[in-house]
């Protein structure tokens, strides 16, 4: 979180004594002009900044929240751009004009003082409500990019008030700060942290589509730098800077750092104006009005009207939904009550009017293509279905159970914007993929029945070195099989079940298997106590071998499992929960990446019709946890988990979290759908 903090900590802290110090000197020159009662005046205008400000974040904050997550992306990036331009502006001319500060607003008050009340809130508006806004925009950007950290937040709040207690030592003179050294020391930071937040804006653009190059990576240390150790948070919090950046990040970063800073550095040298010298005039007498207004007034107005803008903003900004729409479904009939909805996201009330269950999507019937479903609508029940829909034709199809897919008449929607579509997958489209893996598994298993009946030579003539090198061998080729656990029956408990559960441990009779089996290898126990349970594994990996042909392997268990093993690797191998004392989890992970590989190869044509640039990403995270296993890997020795260091368990976990992360949606894209 203080990672975070540290950019909108000092943005606070800038913007808050710039504001302060406004405020304090137009106090002091009201007070010294013995126009104490003008003091109301100058609050109201501050009041009415501060509101102003938070109308403002209002804005933004409820406006990007009702837009899609593309358009979202590119609304970020938009506005990080022009905060950038903001603070930029901000830093120079703070270098600019902190010697002649208290001169300029001098005169200003002077002149408010001659012209009445309304211009001297006027004065103070503006003065404070620049600021506002710079840190209102600042503080919105950096927020975003922190995700759903309070950092940002924490650091403007004690930015804030350190600069509030800072202007009131300086107005009180128990404080002496030479603000032309203390502006020019944050400017600096402040260029290099506005860099970063350039980098993470055009990153957004170009995840919203806006700026091409998206996937043009310049520099990608994922593999060799841990994204969760406390250096790399570091640098990402206060800098923005990621492990991986694109081309258009690395020039756009590098091109303002340059120039800006340049022009920051050269022009310290230039002699600011002298301020101006001279006391204040007194105020006035001002004519008494005949008629005076309550002094609630006029604050509650500058509270208010900012609010009731910001209010009307975010109504009339965000995207009204239009009304929902009840459309009929049932076995025979489909789709009743649908007309062509308006361009944007839609809500649509289907209600089932039949007597069956069914499953209900909303499709594009050229290519049934889904942009919407509801699995499960009992029959007198209705669900909403929230869907984005653009320019082009849609169609309902409802699919009741034990029942024939019923397709409504088409309709066109006008208009533009993008509508995404998920291409749905049948049984049928899964068959080749399936056949394929079944003969990967097949010849694993083959491989793996001579394994087994190694070992158990080797365990029964008392080979207990050769053992536990045949025992890896034979383990690692069980699992490389992952994606077929679940289809491996009671087969997988016997073979490669844990301790975990059993009422006597590892010492319990039904523990049997790789683990017992290494367990007694890596804990002295004699070949005559181990040669029955080595047999009985090579017994069972005899029987899987015999049942796996006859065993059901339905197609969606493929998508499933290129999420599920690598989840059980973090889960189990590598905290070392699986580790019976041969402290070889690492290699295990190795092969369950090994057969994770294999079903993403026969899964290939699928993803990359439906998520081109899913397979990229997701092959250099395999390439960068490949790469981190086999550094632990030497020789016939693996690293023990437990002996990894920190740093390089820590990156271990985090790019197979990575991978998980980015594995996430194979499920969704290869859902088995009835709409086909």
């Amino acid at each position: 979180m203080w990672d975070d903090a540290f950019p909108s900590f000092l943005i606070g802290l800038r913007e808050g004594l710039e504001a302060g110090l406004i405020v304090s000197i137009l106090v002091a020159t009201l007070v010294r002009a013995d126009a104490r009662s003008r003091l109301p005046q100058v609050w109201t205008g501050v009041l009415a900044a501060i509101t102003l400000a938070m109308s403002f974040g209002a804005v933004l904050t409820f406006t990007a929240a009702s837009l899609s997550a593309t358009a979202q992306e590119a609304f970020g990036g938009t506005l990080s751009v022009i905060a950038v331009v903001f603070v930029t502006a901000m830093v120079f001319w703070m270098r600019r004009s902190a010697r002649s500060l208290s001169g300029e607003i001098k005169e200003k008050v002077t002149g408010a003082l001659a012209m009445g009340s309304g211009v001297l809130i006027l004065t103070s508006f503006l003065a404070v409500g620049r600021e506002g806004l710079e840190t209102a925009l600042f503080l919105w950007t950096t927020a975003q990019a922190a995700g759903e950290s309070s950092g940002p937040l924490t650091g403007a709040a004690i930015g804030l008030i350190l600069s509030a207690a800072l202007c009131w030592g300086l107005y009180r003179r128990v404080l002496k700060i030479n603000l032309t050294k203390f502006f020019t020391a944050t400017g600096a930071v402040l260029i290099v942290i506005a860099a970063g937040v350039l980098g993470y804006g055009l990153r957004d653009l170009q995840e919203g589509g806006v700026l091409p190059g998206k996937a043009a990576y310049a520099i990608d240390l994922s593999g060799s730098i841990d994204a969760g150790s406390w250096y790399s948070t570091l640098v990402q919090g206060v800098f923005n800077l990621t492990p991986a950046m694109t081309w258009l990040q690395v020039f756009g970063y590098a091109g303002y750092l340059a120039v800006v800073m340049t022009l920051f550095v050269r022009g310290l040298g230039a002699t600011a104006p002298k301020p101006a010298s001279g006391k204040a005039a007194p105020a006035p007498d001002a004519p008494t009005p005949a008629r005076r207004r309550p002094a609630w007034v006029v604050p509650a107005a500058v509270v208010t009207v900012p609010a009731l803008l910001a209010g009307l903003a975010v109504a009339f900004g965000r995207p009204k939904p239009a009304a929902a729409q009840t459309v009929a479904v049932s076995e025979k009939d489909c789709g009743e009550g649908f007309t062509a909805p308006k361009p944007g996201r839609q809500t649509f009330q289907m209600h089932n009017t039949g007597d069956k269950t069914a499953e209900v999507y909303l499709i594009d019937p050229a290519t049934n293509a889904v942009y919407g479903e509801i699995e499960g609508l009992a029959p007198g029940t209705t669900r909403a279905l929230v869907a984005t829909v653009a320019g082009g034709a849609y169609a309902w199809r409802c699919v009741p159970s034990g029942g024939t897919a019923v397709t409504s008449e088409a309709v066109r929607v006008t208009g533009g914007g993008a509508a995404k579509a998920v291409v749905p997958v049948s049984e049928h489209d899964l068959s080749g993929p399936l056949a394929q893996y079944r003969t990967y598994v097949d010849e694993g298993l083959a491989a793996l029945v001579p394994q087994t009946r190694m070992l158990a030579d080797d365990i029964r003539h008392n080979h207990l070195g050769k053992a536990r090198t045949d025992w890896l061998t034979a383990h690692r080729t069980y699992a490389s099989l992952g994606a077929a656990y679940g289809t491996f029956e009671d087969f997988d408990q016997k073979i490669d079940g844990r301790a975990d559960g059993l009422p006597d441990g590892v010492h319990d009779k039904d523990f049997t298997g790789f683990h017992r089996i290494e367990y007694g290898l890596w804990h002295g126990e004699p070949a005559t106590s181990l040669t029955a349970p080595a047999q009985r594994l090579a017994a069972d990996a005899a029987g899987l071998r015999e049942a796996f042909p006859h065993q059901d392997f339905h197609p969606s268990d493929l998508p499933l499992r290129a999420h599920e093993v690598l989840e059980n690797t973090l889960q189990f191998e590598l905290t070392g929960g699986t580790d019976e004392g041969s402290g070889t989890n690492l290699a295990t992970a190795d092969a369950n990446l090994a057969g994770t590989r294999e079903l993403l190869t026969v899964l290939r044509p699928l993803l990359t019709s439906r998520s081109p640039h899913l397979l990229p990403t997701v092959d250099a995270d395999v390439a960068r946890l490949q790469k981190l296993l086999g550094s632990a890997h030497h020789g016939s020795h693996w690293t023990p988990v437990g002996q990894l260091g920190a740093t390089d368990r820590a990156r271990v976990n985090g790019v197979t979290g990575q991978l998980l992360e980015d594995l996430s949606p194979v499920p969704a894209l290869l859902e088995i759908r009835k709409a086909a």
